[in-house]
């Protein structure tokens, strides 16, 4: 290993702990505001969790395991123009590098790739690829389902025009970023050029970044070749992305003696998955769980006027329907092959930080 990649491997954990400190410090923040200024009575929480519907629960679990075979299908298609590999073949990756995701956190996020990688004896770097487009495409559909439900929201709904604005702002955030994705998928040389030119005066080290991260990104965008390909990456994209909205609001209809949560809308399931996607930004280990859990229950609360018992007690039944509820599949698969989750997450690290 050279000293610059040592220092490079320190400075990176140097700056996890650091994130990992600064967020438990929040956490003991927001508990001593909680148990300071609310009144949170913990036996409703338990009765909430009881009544629970078991029906919408495991149809929730369902369709989460169900848009992780859809991953491993669109992974194949995105893959096809360079390597064809049945979607059979990657749906361990699937299962194994979200169970990763949720036990030990985003900085496990290049498990898939890694494990997709090893399975299929290509390089990581094609995987990263496909990994890059791949982000581009759930974050386009979640905009494009996210725009046109909140545009279309109901007038009655608390805070319609606040919502209705949102939706127009994410639908143009959706354009440019198709724009700027065509711009770099036909121009990504000139782009990087630009790029690093412009940042080289101000750090040689984030140029040299921006640089690999925008060529990578065009390779990723080079993986589609026809328009078919590029339809079909599309629609399974927002089918699985319908299908994450549909999990929350399985799970919000999973509690029918809160009426807010029984009578939760499509509109409002957008927003709190809007919410859900910025919780799990920083996703650090078990602390995580707990972080998403407030960012939920928090939403609910406050924009849906949701006790904070049944909010709670609902943003619970989510994270486990769409995170935890994983991991005994991730584990087992894990097993058969012979991973060690631990060893996973640790080369697939190593692997990206080359």
């Amino acid at each position: 290993m050279s000293a610059s990649h040592a220092d490079k491997t320190t400075a990176k954990k140097s700056q996890t702990s650091k994130i990992a400190l600064i967020a438990i410090a929040f956490l003991l923040a927001a508990l001593w505001l909680f148990r300071a200024h609310l009144q949170f009575d913990w036996p409703m929480l338990a009765r909430q969790l009881r009544q629970v519907s078991l029906l919408y629960v495991f149809l929730a679990v369902a369709i989460t395991y169900s848009g992780l075979l859809l991953r491993a299908v669109r992974w194949s298609v995105l893959l096809a123009p360079m390597r064809k590999v049945s979607a059979r073949e990657l749906i361990s990756a699937q299962f194994i590098g979200f169970t990763l995701i949720a036990l030990l956190g985003r900085i496990t996020d290049f498990a898939r790739p890694w494990l997709i990688a090893r399975r299929t004896h290509t390089a990581f770097a094609t995987q990263l690829a496909v990994y890059s487009i791949e982000r581009t495409f759930d974050l386009g559909a979640a905009a494009i389902l996210f725009s046109l439900a909140l545009l279309f929201a109901p007038r009655n709904m608390p805070h319609h025009e606040a919502f209705a604005r949102a939706g127009i702002v994410s639908l143009a955030v959706t354009l440019v970023l198709t724009v700027f994705a065509l711009l770099l998928r036909f121009a990504g040389d000139r782009i990087s050029a630009l790029a690093s030119r412009l940042l080289r005066p101000l750090s040689p080290r984030l140029a040299e970044s921006a640089t690999e991260h925008i060529l990578g990104f065009r390779e990723g965008l080079r993986s589609i070749s026809s328009l078919r390909e590029f339809l079909t990456a599309l629609a399974l994209s927002l089918v699985m992305w319908t299908g994450i909205a549909a999990v929350y609001w399985c799970s919000a209809h999973a509690f029918p003696a809160s009426p807010p949560l029984a009578a939760f809308s499509v509109s409002a399931t957008m927003l709190l998955l809007a919410s859900a996607m910025g919780g799990s930004l920083l996703q650090l280990p078990v602390l995580g769980w707990f972080t998403q859990i407030a960012v939920l229950a928090a939403t609910l609360h406050g924009f849906f006027a949701v006790p904070l018992e049944p909010a709670t007690a609902c943003a619970t039944v989510m994270l486990f329907a769409t995170t935890l509820s994983i991991a005994p599949a991730g584990i087992i698969l894990a097993r058969i092959e012979g991973i060690a989750l631990r060893d996973a997450a640790r080369s697939s690290s190593t692997a990206a930080s080359h």
